[in-house]
């Protein structure tokens, strides 16, 4: 991890072990406390976008077009995460939640 502090609502570049790239994710997890694992879980952004109820789609300045995919959460260390990228709207984060909900039922 770049040293900083990993939040709710950030894009960051994650190694996720996946031919050598990495990869913007949204944080989903909370700020985890020095007694409990250092884990984040997340939600990767796709191009390869299929149009599914569970893709949020992502327009930003410096991304290529594409979506949060609420089907394929994950979680990771922390030391994985490399740097933080930008923050999430609260709308876009909003329908990621929903996404996530949709794909879990809860």
């Amino acid at each position: 991890m770049a040293g900083s502090r990993i939040n709710r609502g950030e894009v960051w570049l994650v190694d996720l072990g996946m031919a050598a790239k990495a990869r913007p994710v949204v944080i989903l997890s909370v700020e985890y406390l020095d007694e409990e694992r250092a884990l984040v879980s997340y939600v990767p952004r796709i191009t390869s976008v299929r149009g599914t109820r569970f893709e949020v789609m992502h327009e930003a300045r410096g991304f290529m077009e594409g979506a949060f995919d609420a089907q394929s959460i994950g979680t990771l260390p922390a030391v994985k995460f490399l740097r933080r990228i930008s923050t999430l709207d609260s709308s876009t984060l909003a329908k990621v939640e929903e996404a996530i909900r949709l794909w879990l039922a809860l």
